[in-house]
């Protein structure tokens, strides 16, 4: 495998929620609510062993990053959210 594995969750122009792989060109899966999307994107990356996941709020901005375990954490001292 290349890289680490990065994931995005981010509200399409319908008003649905994505989860897609960074690297892709269409999202692996689409849901009615950003805490599906979230959940969904999760799961895929513990199944993969882990990675970085990035949450974009409503105005397509960063809402949130997070290391899936067992990914290493590029700044673990500092990373509080979770």
């Amino acid at each position: 495998m290349g890289g680490p594995n990065r994931r995005s969750v981010y509200q399409r122009d319908d008003g649905t929620w994505a989860n897609k792989n960074d690297g892709a060109s269409r999202p692996a899966s689409i849901h009615k609510t950003q805490r599906e999307a979230i959940g969904q994107a999760r799961e895929m990356l513990e199944n993969v062993g882990g990675g970085e996941l990035t949450v974009m709020g409503v105005n397509g901005k960063i809402r949130s990053k997070d290391t899936i375990a067992p990914g290493p954490d590029p700044c673990p001292p500092r990373d509080k959210e979770h």
